[in-house]
């Protein structure tokens, strides 16, 4: 395989893995904008994550759990 076949299918490869890349971008910001639509996330209360993140600042979301479920080995 000469030099100029290797560049030549470095080229595809690039321009493959571009739009690849794009669609995979486009296709997660319409999942965040039909999610925030239908009310599964409402992702306004996150925008501020980053300026109240002190310990006494109210949790974004509760998790409940049971510590039961959690577990690799059963009793």
């Amino acid at each position: 395989m000469s030099i100029e076949t290797m560049r030549e299918l470095q080229a595809y490869g690039f321009y493959i893995m571009l739009v690849a890349m794009v669609v995979i971008l486009y296709s997660y910001w319409f999942h965040l904008k039909r999610s925030e639509k239908i009310g599964r996330r409402d992702y306004e209360k996150y925008s501020n994550l980053a300026l109240n993140d002190d310990l006494k600042d109210n949790v974004l979301e509760s998790f409940t759990s049971d510590k039961d479920d959690n577990r690799s080995v059963k009793k």
